[in-house]
């Protein structure tokens, strides 16, 4: 199997909605009007291509954009320099093959080349996220917070690049 990563194009819009759609349960809603809004704000947004298809990409907000989300917020309050995950998602079809650890690793890479002192995130404890747990355990994320969003509370997570 061979990965391209590369920045998205508006011409992946569509599949990366429909990626989106699929996992929105781990995520929140995007339509293609605010995959328009967020791309515009992301200070990274890359995609992984397999056969020619997008099965995989990774938003992400510098800080100090106008972001109007309560998870980057909190993030803001705290922190001077950061890059926010905002999601990272990977097609069904394409799960358990590295795609979201390869879009990782160009994530730190870039922030570290960038001096970006720390990657930022969240996921969801209630109700529990324990793919997404693992999976930014891997990457050396660690707890710098939890918050309650309505009925959902997430676990604010740091990690350093490089």
């Amino acid at each position: 199997m061979t990965v391209l990563l590369r920045d998205a194009l508006l011409a992946d819009h569509e599949a990366i909605v429909a990626l989106n759609a699929a996992e929105v349960r781990h995520t929140s809603a995007m339509d293609r009007p605010r995959l328009g809004e967020l791309a515009a704000l992301a200070g990274r947004h890359r995609v992984a291509i397999v056969d020619g298809r997008v099965a995989a990409f990774l938003l992400a907000m510098l800080d100090h954009v106008a972001y109007a989300n309560d998870n980057y917020a909190w993030f803001a309050a705290r922190y001077e320099r950061f890059v926010y995950v905002d999601r990272v998602v990977v097609g069904a079809d394409w799960q358990g093959r590295r795609l979201g650890s390869l879009l990782y690793e160009d994530l730190f890479a870039w922030a570290s080349a960038q001096a970006i002192p720390c990657v930022v995130c969240e996921f969801n404890l209630v109700p529990p996220n324990e793919p997404s747990r693992a999976f930014h355990a891997r990457h050396g994320f660690a707890e710098v917070g939890r918050q309650w969003l309505g009925a959902k509370q997430v676990s604010m997570q740091l990690a350093v690049p490089g």
